[in-house]
């Protein structure tokens, strides 16, 4: 089983020659349960019917929280939400909300951004001791005439609208950090750092689309560091008449290509979300030295089509659909 908080570290890349590949994406997890089901995607993925929930990583406990809003007819927006509020508030996530590791100087600092079927947008970066930040970056678009708070201003709002002030700061996190405080180094390298991030996507039985992202970014980064988890377009993007997409990795370089909105407006022109995962990963491959780094892209359509694609192996996601869930890992270009 792939452990989703760490990249696979690849040995030696000496003589290897890298080609993009199509090979099958394998089953690896399914849910525990009387009604659960494995799967295996080949080649294209199915034409699925029903609501759905994808989730970036192993993450069955928030699909189900996704699953339970959509089972009961509720809306896309609301299912990203409440699914991805499970790992902000699991302590175990060391790169999500709640025990989330820290900056370099020892605060945690959370991202989020949350966009509906309708093209409204929400987003915080740079906030500190909440615990839910896609909540807060709900509030802000629908509360708010903007699509960014940042910061103090960020948390002010955030205790305007009735949330709590919390330490975030676990002793597990804080241990880690003080063993990296001995060194002190840092590179910023996915692989290394173990990041991940949980990007969402949902369509419900009105057939919208909705996503939601969030984290605590990058361990140790600069204090002040933004990725591309809270930026529309970078890390999440959804055009209802066409589908949506998320990323998860090294935010620089989603950000540097607008990942998320290139995958979208790649299926607006008639790729497969597989095709447009791949395609997006490919414009980073081309322009930077990928060996040591990690971006994951995952994408869904109207139709009910997937896809997902990473530069490194280890990356994996998590889909529901009628009481089924499983855990594929994801095609990659390098093996």
């Amino acid at each position: 089983m792939v452990n989703r908080r760490r990249f696979l570290t690849l040995s030696s890349l000496a003589g290897l020659l890298p080609s993009l590949s199509f090979s099958s994406a394998k089953a690896v997890h399914t849910s525990d349960g009387p009604d659960s089901q494995l799967t295996t995607s080949e080649g294209v993925s199915p034409l699925l019917s029903g609501p759905i929930a994808i989730s970036t990583w192993k993450q069955p406990k928030a699909n189900a929280a996704a699953q339970a809003v959509l089972d009961g007819g509720g809306r896309a927006l609301d299912a990203v939400e409440a699914g991805v509020r499970v790992p902000e508030a699991d302590p175990e996530d060391m790169s999500v909300g709640y025990g989330g590791r820290p900056d370099r100087d020892g605060h945690v600092t959370l991202d989020a951004c949350i966009m509906d079927e309708k093209g409204n947008a929400g987003s915080v970066t740079f906030l500190e001791h909440i615990m839910h930040p896609i909540s807060v970056a709900r509030a802000v678009m629908e509360k708010t005439p903007h699509v960014m708070l940042s910061g103090e201003g960020a948390l002010t709002f955030a205790l305007s609208q009735g949330f709590k002030k919390e330490n975030l700061l676990t002793k597990k996190a804080e241990k880690e950090w003080r063993e990296w405080l001995k060194t002190a180094k840092y590179k910023p390298i996915a692989n290394i750092e173990r990041h991940d991030t949980i990007g969402m996507l949902a369509i419900d039985s009105k057939g919208d689309i909705s996503g939601a992202c969030t984290t605590s970014g990058l361990a140790y980064k600069m204090r002040g560091r933004v990725g591309d988890s809270p930026i529309i377009g970078a890390g999440l993007f959804v055009d209802n008449e066409i589908g949506g997409a998320c990323a998860t990795g090294l935010g620089e370089l989603v950000m540097r290509t607008c990942g998320a909105f290139l995958v979208v407006e790649l299926m607006r022109q008639g790729h497969t979300p597989q095709q447009a995962c791949e395609e997006a990963a490919m414009r980073i491959i081309k322009k930077q030295d990928y060996k040591d780094i990690q971006v994951g892209f995952l994408a869904l359509n109207k139709k009910g089509e997937y896809g997902a694609y990473s530069i490194q192996p280890g990356f994996n996601y998590t889909l529901s659909q009628q009481k089924r869930t499983e855990v594929t890992d994801a095609k990659s270009y390098l093996k």
